[in-house]
């Protein structure tokens, strides 16, 4: 998205005004270490050009730096084209397997993060700072390169928590809980231990039924922080607006769903489409994503219901710009 070939404010525009909208006033928006390594000044002044676009429509993004999900091995230039009827199938992490196990890549990654935080630490246009989406996740490695790549991860969190406060940011810091126990330290792993410890405000993430969304909100409420829910809505799942919105604003937790329009990630798609390409046949229920590529609604009913809670002063978001 942020590369210098394929960078696109007029799509920005027009998404970020579909979000507009409905009223909602963030996005979750990924970065990636790369393009601070290859042209850190050019990378800037793209995201500032963005971070213009999202003011003009009264939207403050939460910026993401690290990411433990989808494929592997992230390169710079050209992407490969979506795999035909498949989830996400483009999405890449930062910085990657290699790069993250690579010790002497460590400096890199600390001059992304002091870099890209300290160039926008004080400008009211971001939210906050994601620091590492769900660094424990497996993603597309290998089983058995999973242990090392976790165990890196535990060393490299808390160093990227304290690179982002070195840059002096105004805005607070977060990294999402997303599996396990929340509710009690002595159930928790090290890698939710770190998240808790270190997040300004607490975040997690629920594709659950509204019951268990509701139960992970309780789980966190003993932390006293303002609590945020950055990745929910999956339909097939039993994640929907209909049933998470009014808890979360009944809990005063923001909540950030999962695609926004229709587009090369495919996320309309089911996860089970990583095993069963869905090119044949259609979904009968688009998982994820709030309109079509033409800017209709997919469900008019839940536009509807999302201007109707944010007006009443819930904090809803989208989560799809990588």
């Amino acid at each position: 998205m942020f590369q210098a070939a394929t960078f696109d404010p007029v799509i920005n525009d027009h998404e970020l005004g579909l979000a507009e909208s409905i009223g909602m006033n963030t996005a979750r928006v990924f970065l990636q270490d790369q393009l601070w390594e290859q042209d850190s000044e050019g990378f800037k002044k793209r995201l500032d050009i963005f971070l213009g676009i999202a003011a003009k429509h009264h939207i403050r993004p939460l910026l993401v730096l690290f990411d433990s999900c989808w494929e592997t091995t992230p390169h710079l230039g050209p992407q490969h084209p979506p795999i035909p009827g498949v989830h996400n199938s483009g999405w890449v992490q930062s910085p990657g397997k290699e790069r993250l196990l690579t010790s002497e890549d460590e400096q890199k990654l600390k001059a992304y993060v002091v870099g890209v935080v300290g160039a926008f630490a004080t400008d009211d246009r971001v939210l906050g700072w994601d620091i590492w989406n769900e660094p424990d996740n497996a993603g597309g490695d290998l089983a058995a390169d999973v242990p090392a790549k976790v165990k890196r991860v535990n060393e490299l969190l808390p160093k990227a928590f304290a690179w982002a406060r070195s840059a002096g940011p105004t805005q607070p810091l977060t990294s999402g809980v997303w599996k396990g126990d929340w509710s009690d330290p002595a159930h928790q792993t090290l890698t939710t231990q770190i998240q808790l410890t270190e997040s300004d405000i607490i975040s997690f993430h629920d594709y659950g039924w509204p019951e268990e969304f509701e139960g992970r909100i309780k789980e966190l409420q003993y932390l006293h922080r303002p609590i945020l829910c950055t990745e929910y809505m999956a339909r097939g799942a039993g994640s929907t607006f209909d049933e998470s919105l009014p808890i979360a604003k009944h809990y005063k937790v923001a909540a950030i769903n999962w695609g926004l329009v229709a587009g090369k990630t495919q996320t309309y798609l089911p996860w089970d489409s990583w095993q069963r390409p869905y090119v044949l046949i259609q979904p009968t229920i688009w998982f994820h994503d709030v309109f079509r590529n033409d800017g209709t609604p997919y469900r008019q009913h839940e536009v509807d219901l999302v201007r109707d809670l944010t007006t009443r002063g819930i904090n809803s978001a989208v989560s799809e710009m990588h």
